[in-house]
């Protein structure tokens, strides 16, 4: 009967996990918090990444992500500017390019239609 249970609780997580995003990160600022998120794992190239912003306020904002990797010893900085595609209900869509592996530095501007620009800053790691 011990094992019965055992085999029927590892078959619920396994379907729990199986729903689950590759990746989630949540990134703060003062004023914002910001859940990304992505079914794949991140890997060097085009990963298609899901922004939800938890304030209504910022719901239906204008947001821009900055991916960018600072210059090393033979190696150029490299940076791409995203807009990101309105889902509604403060989700948003974007399609970011990490060339290669390593730390790559983020940074979301969250526009509303009133107020200043909130920027929220991160990292990723690939």
């Amino acid at each position: 009967m011990k094992t019965l249970a055992k085999l029927l609780f590892v078959a619920l997580l396994g379907a729990g996990t199986l729903h689950a995003a590759a990746f989630e990160k949540v990134a703060s600022s003062n004023a914002a918090h910001v859940t990304l998120t992505s079914e794949k794992p991140l890997t060097p190239g085009n990963n298609t990444m899901t922004l939800m912003i938890a304030d209504e306020k910022l719901a239906d904002a204008q947001v821009s992500i900055k991916v960018f990797m600072p210059a090393m010893p033979g190696m150029a900085h490299m940076e791409e500017m995203i807009e990101a595609k309105n889902l509604g209900g403060g989700k948003y869509e974007a399609e970011v390019n990490l060339s290669m592996h390593g730390t790559w530095q983020m940074q979301i501007v969250i526009t509303p239609k009133e107020g200043k620009a909130i920027r929220v800053k991160t990292s990723l790691n690939i």
